[in-house]
Parts: C-alpha cells; sequence; structure tokens
C-alpha cells in the first residue's frame, strides 16, 4: 500500500495544498508562481521518487519568502503524518550529489527533533529568485516534520548548480530516510520511541 498525504496550510500571506506520495514514481505536478523554485522542487520530487502536486499563491509580489517558506511547512507536516511516528523506515538518509562543479551533502535523521545545519556559501539572486529563502523553506521543513537536517555545500561556482545539487540530494536522502524495512519494528530507536 502506497504511503500517501495530503496538507492545506492557508495564512493571510499564502494558500498552499500539498499531495506526497512516498512510493511514488516522481511523477509531479508544481505550481507555486516562483519558477526556479518550481524547478527545484521538480528535482526533489523526480531524484527522490517521489510523487508531488503543490498548488500554492502567495503574496510574491512582496517579495518569494513566504511562499517559499510556507512550503516547505506544509512539505514537512504532510511528510510527518503520512510516516505516522517515522515506524518501520531507515529514519537516516544521506547523498553527496555533484552538478557539475558544485557538490552538496544532504544528511537526513527522521528523529523527531527539528534541527537545521547549514555549513557553505550560497548566497546572492538566481534571475529574481533570493537564493537566501531556500534556507528558511529547509527551516520550516525541519521543524513540520520533525526532522534533523544537515545541509553542506563543499563547494561550487554556479549559484544555480549549488542549489540544484542541494534539492536533487533532499531527495536522494529523504527518499533513503524514508524507506521502509520489515525488520524495524515501531520507531529505530533504542528507547523505544522518538
Amino acid at each position: 500500500m502506497k504511503r500517501a498525504g495530503k496538507v492545506e496550510r492557508r495564512t493571510n500571506e499564502t494558500e498552499i495544498v500539498v499531495s506526497l506520495t512516498i512510493d511514488g514514481d516522481g511523477t509531479n505536478d508544481i505550481s507555486t508562481g516562483i519558477p526556479f523554485f518550481d524547478h527545484m522542487l521538480r528535482l526533489f520530487s523526480k531524484h527522490g521518487l517521489f510523487d508531488l502536486q503543490i498548488e500554492a499563491r502567495g503574496d510574491i509580489e512582496v517579495d518569494y519568502h513566504h511562499t517559499v517558506e510556507d512550503v516547505g511547512i506544509a512539505m514537512g507536516r504532510v511528510l510527518r503524518e503520512t510516516l505516522a511516528g517515522f515506524e518501520g523506515i531507515e529514519r537516516y538518509g544521506h547523498a553527496i550529489v555533484p552538478m557539475d562543479e558544485a557538490l552538496c551533502m544532504f544528511v537526513v535523521d527522521m528523529s523527531g527533533r527539528p534541527t537545521l545545519v547549514w555549513r557553505g556559501e550560497a548566497a546572492g539572486k538566481i534571475g529574481v529568485f533570493d537564493v537566501e529563502v531556500v534556507r528558511e523553506f529547509f527551516k520550516g521543513f525541519a521543524n513540520e516534520a520533525r526532522c534533523t537536517i544537515h545541509v553542506n555545500i563543499i563547494y561550487g561556482d554556479n549559484l544555480h548548480h549549488k542549489i540544484e545539487a542541494i534539492f536533487k540530494a533532499f531527495g536522494k536522502a529523504l527518499h533513503q530516510a524514508a524507506t521502509r524495512d520489515e525488520r524495524i519494528k515501531g520507531a529505530l530507536s533504542t528507547k523505544g520511541v522518538l
């Protein structure tokens, strides 16, 4: 049986609907009004083999911050609800992904403890997209998914390549962490609970 869920998030700044199927094939339909961000979310979906549908409307005429952050919050919430207590999953995932000259390491622990550690240079704009909001996306995701995330931008010259490597690694690492193992009973923890 496929693990799937849907979340709606409505604020004075955004209206977001996210549907996620963990055991998918990378099919996606994403519309946030922010073309570069849509591109990154499609990469995440395809490389993580998650089926992902996102319909987001936000105050992007102000800037992209609210929409990007709230999509991260909604994605984190639907993941946590779909993985119900993180039972029977590998829990940990990691990926080191190149994108031409850029290299990124992404590590996730579905621990129940929200933490974001970000190391490396990624500042500036890609077209009109302010890259600093990518960190806010992952902060919102980690808080709502209740997971620990480490993003390490090891090196790279092209800003687009760095961000692309992050989202591809995100997909691959999360796929690994969410993988079921029938030998795991409950949450993978010596405490018996996360």
